[in-house]
């Protein structure tokens, strides 16, 4: 299991947008994305490489998804949580169900690829 926590410095408007919106995952990920705020919806990342459905979907407070990558079995399990305080914007990140031998690369990869790029982008804005 992976659990990380990231604070940025901006509304959580902006934060769910950045999650939600292709044009703006494309501008922190730099590359094309399929993404909508739509519960039963699939998504995909950086040109196809991850995958999957939207399963839970509350407005600027919860998204939820079955993720794939690669050749897996079944799907990876994502759950954000945001929450705003003083216009920062906390995230929670729980990520279940990633085979194991590639848990290290996805723990490193949220940060690298994904809230870390995010967070640079947001924060600049």
């Amino acid at each position: 299991m992976i659990q990380q926590k990231y604070e940025i410095q901006v509304p959580v408007e902006l934060v769910w947008r950045a999650l939600t919106e292709p044009e703006m995952i494309k501008q922190w990920s730099g590359s094309p994305a399929d993404m909508s705020a739509e519960e039963g919806k699939e998504f995909s990342l950086w040109g196809g490489s991850i995958w999957g459905t939207n399963t839970k979907v509350i407005i600027e407070k919860l998204l939820e998804q079955d993720w794939y990558g690669g050749d897996w079995a079944e799907p990876s399990k994502v759950v954000i949580k945001l929450s705003e305080k003083n216009s920062e914007t906390v995230i929670e990140l729980s990520h279940t169900n990633v085979p194991e031998k590639e848990v290290q690369n996805f723990a490193e990869g949220w940060n690298d690829y994904y809230f870390g790029p995010m967070k640079e982008l947001l924060e600049e804005m």
